[in-house]
């Protein structure tokens, strides 16, 4: 999810960071989603994910 970062970059305009945004702002704005985006570092450095959970 985070794209070495680039996905907080406003500068950055990818196809790829552009749709990682595209798939955090729906979840935020879908009614009956709640989720949400870790970043993570590791051996591989800088990742993440996103979770989202439908609610009823």
């Amino acid at each position: 999810m985070v794209r070495g970062g680039r996905v907080a970059d406003p500068a950055a305009d990818s196809e790829d960071v552009r749709g990682t945004r595209a798939a955090i702002e729906m979840i935020g704005s879908h009614p009956r989603l709640s989720g949400t985006a870790l970043q993570t570092v590791g051996a591989k450095g800088y990742d993440g994910f996103a979770v989202a959970r439908v609610l009823a």
